[in-house]
């Protein structure tokens, strides 16, 4: 039901023959969108979606399912307390009825005949406005991934982000301005950080690194800003030699076409003397005229309750799935998942007419929040340094955060309260414990002891796994990872994923049982020190110590007027000073490198090599620190040989030795397929694939046939 996070499918312009077919407005096709003369004609929808507008139909190339893709108009009623939450609503324009009015892009993938449609709404939220599950483009998936219309599902996506520029292959929201009272412009304090810049570069567009700045500079007199360059930083934040660039080498100006002072951009910086890519760049200054960014989790709420409610909008208009909706689920991957649990914590999986939205949610590999409901707040950040997302409550059980001197709290209060909490799927890999804070949500700030599961919570942990799983397949050789110094991680989640999709619906909809949660613990003593030694990790030869790699969490201080515990509210203070490191945990692996502990995919449990959660970077500012923020896993191969292994002084035993022959490997993936099959972490169809997949791979071929490796594949393959 969903695709690998590192295929991001573009919506289909076509139907099979090549032929098009576009709705004008509302004027859908009519055997596609009929619906019953009652539901037309039912009075206006109560729910803050006053309007739907679809403006393209798009036919599925499976022949039995179709796309619609259009506009949802709503409104939030600023005094609702579902909405009071929202960070600057108080600011916002409001209409001629005192509401504050949003659009906002969806797409809904339907069976084309609605009686054969399962009941369940599948809504994925994308990922930076773009889709990270397939239900637009079947097209562009892989082998292992699965897609709600495989299952019958009524697909949704919709924009939740306002501070993104909407085009024709994304899903964003308009949502509005703040402004002060008086009608002037809102500013407040901004970070910008650059590094790795090109040489011979004099222009850069401001960002938190990869991330942009979506607001503009309040002045463009630099005196008012404060820009200084770093030679060294730490993940920690600790900086060698730093100086501050003089207020008249710099400007806010675009200098890739005219020399400096270049032309006026408030969102770019441009030096007299060009950038030093040995440097780190880090801006300070202020920004005006903020999104109100939290309208983007009223619209994921009210978009998803139209479509599983409501028979029409205000106008008239149908639901084109009314009366077929009978449960919903919703899906996060990263920083989608990231926005999910910021969702639930906020209490947006309540509507305005106090019914549950989604029945069953699964935040994937998110071990944050995300700062959609900041003022300035920049919704697309990953976490780097000085970036929030650790400041709110991270535990699914009640806690006192005694170590950050913050109350009692948990993800689920609101909905606890309003009696609409979903059941929940938490599900991740091993690099969100290197860079995702995921022993803080298992452990609080103290790690003193696991902190129980309520009972709708279920937690699924894949190990060995790099940030939304790798490639998958039993290729032995090893790939390069871009800017790291080990290889790619192929250790996949997607077959894991397809599973447990499957059973989180059957618990929704069924109330059948799901497997239970399995994931490291402090009781088990699974979770230790980021050390090379509590970590019990071998000495490999070439290879980076463990030792640091985890991204602990930074205890930011923000300022007095930011809302630590809901995650909300305005920072005054960048950067923001860091208090104090609460140190990540990490699982405990075996003689090969490997984590023990979880729900271990096929090519886990008859290696190949070691999976690794984390990396180094290879070069560049931020050489030897965690590779892609901490999100890029590596993978070291175990050597074909017994004599291969000798002569590189690789303690872990070679592939031979190991398994004696192909047939050996053979017989261990197919007893290990069928084991998990049986306990519903791998469905029979992927199982069979990986089975067919291993066997067209021969691990070796040029070791010479011997007695000993064949007696080793013979008791392998005994029942």
């Amino acid at each position: 039901m969903r695709n690998a996070i590192r295929r991001r499918p573009q919506a289909d312009t076509g139907t099979p023959n090549g032929r098009v077919c576009r709705a004008k407005i509302l004027g859908v096709s009519i055997g596609t969108l009929a619906i019953s003369a009652l539901l037309a004609a039912a009075p206006g929808a109560q729910a803050r979606v006053t309007k739907i507008v679809v403006d393209q139909a798009i036919a599925l190339p499976d022949g039995q399912n179709e796309s619609l893709s259009g506009r949802a108009f709503g409104e939030l009623d600023p005094k609702d307390r579902l909405n009071a939450i929202i960070t600057d609503i108080g600011l916002a324009p409001r209409n001629s009825r005192g509401r504050v009015e949003y659009v906002s892009k969806f797409t809904l993938t339907k069976p084309k005949d609605m009686a054969k449609a399962s009941g369940v709404l599948w809504y994925d939220v994308v990922n930076r406005g773009r889709p990270v599950a397939a239900n637009v483009s079947p097209s562009s998936l892989g082998p292992s991934a699965t897609k709600p219309q495989d299952f019958g599902h009524v697909a949704l996506i919709s924009g939740w982000q306002g501070d993104i520029l909407q085009t024709s292959d994304n899903w964003t929201v308009q949502v509005p301005v703040a402004h002060n009272p008086d009608g002037s412009s809102i500013t407040g304090v901004v970070l910008a950080r650059i590094a790795n810049a090109p040489a011979g570069s004099s222009s850069r567009p401001l960002g938190m690194l990869a991330t942009l700045i979506p607001y503009d500079a309040a002045s463009l007199d630099t005196t008012k800003a404060r820009l200084i360059a770093k030679r060294t930083e730490t993940r920690a934040g600790e900086a060698g030699e730093l100086r501050d660039v003089p207020p008249g080498d710099w400007a806010f100006a675009d200098c890739s076409k005219t020399k400096f002072p270049g032309d006026s951009n408030p969102r770019s910086l441009c030096l007299r003397d060009g950038f030093d890519p040995g440097m780190l760049y880090e801006l300070v200054y202020q920004a005006r005229d903020p999104k109100v960014l939290g309208v983007g989790l009223a619209t994921m709420r009210d978009v998803a309750s139209f479509f599983r409610f409501e028979a029409a909008d205000d106008e008239g208009t149908p639901n084109p799935v009314a009366g077929k909706i009978h449960h919903a689920v919703v899906q996060g991957i990263s920083q989608s998942g990231n926005a999910l649990k910021t969702f639930l914590l906020l209490g947006f999986n309540e509507d305005e007419q106090k019914r549950r939205v989604f029945d069953g949610a699964n935040p994937h590999i998110a071990g944050r929040l995300t700062s959609i409901n900041v003022r300035f707040g920049l919704p697309s950040g990953s976490g780097t340094l000085y970036e929030p997302g650790g400041e709110g409550t991270l535990w699914w059980a009640s806690y006192t955060d005694k170590k950050r001197g913050r109350p009692r709290s948990s993800l689920l209060d609101r909905c606890s309260a309003s009696e609409t909490c979903p059941k929940i799927f938490e599900t991740f890999g091993a690099s969100e414990y290197n860079a995702r804070l995921m022993t803080i949500a298992e452990t609080g700030t103290d790690a003193k002891a696991d902190l129980e599961l309520p009972a709708n919570v279920r937690r699924y942990f894949f190990p060995g796994t790099t940030h939304g799983g790798g490639a998958g397949g039993f290729t032995a050789a090893p790939r390069p990872a871009a800017g790291c110094v080990l290889a790619q991680n192929p250790n996949p989640e997607d077959e894991t994923m397809n599973a447990l999709q499957v059973s989180l619906v059957d618990w929704v909809v069924h109330g059948t049982e799901p497997p239970p949660s399995v994931y490291p613990t402090l009781a088990h003593g699974d979770l230790v020190a980021n050390t090379h030694e509590a970590m019990n990790f071998p000495e490999i030869p070439g290879v980076p110590s463990p030792t640091g790699m985890a991204v602990g969490l930074m205890d930011y201080d923000f300022g007095e007027t930011f809302d630590y515990a809901n995650f909300s509210g305005v920072i005054s203070r960048q950067p923001p000073a860091i208090r104090q490191i609460i140190p990540a945990l990490m699982p405990r692996v075996d003689a090969d490198g490997n984590e023990t502990v979880g729900v271990r995919s096929v090519l886990h449990q008859v290696p190949l090599g070691t999976y690794l959660g984390w990396n180094a970077t290879a070069a560049g500012f931020f050489k030897g620190q965690p590779c892609g923020g901490g999100l890029t896993g590596g993978y070291i191969p175990f050597a074909k040989s017994k004599a291969e292994r000798l002569s590189s002084s690789d303690p872990r035993p070679s592939l031979e030795e190991r398994y004696g022959t192909q047939a050996g490997y053979l017989c261990l993936v197919k007893r290990v397929a069928e084991q998990e099959v049986s306990k519903r972490f791998l469905r029979r169809e992927d199982a069979n694939r990986l089975m067919k997949e291993a066997a067209a791979v021969d691990y070796f071929v040029g070791i010479p046939d011997d007695r000993e490796r064949d007696s080793l594949a013979e008791k392998l393959c005994r029942p």
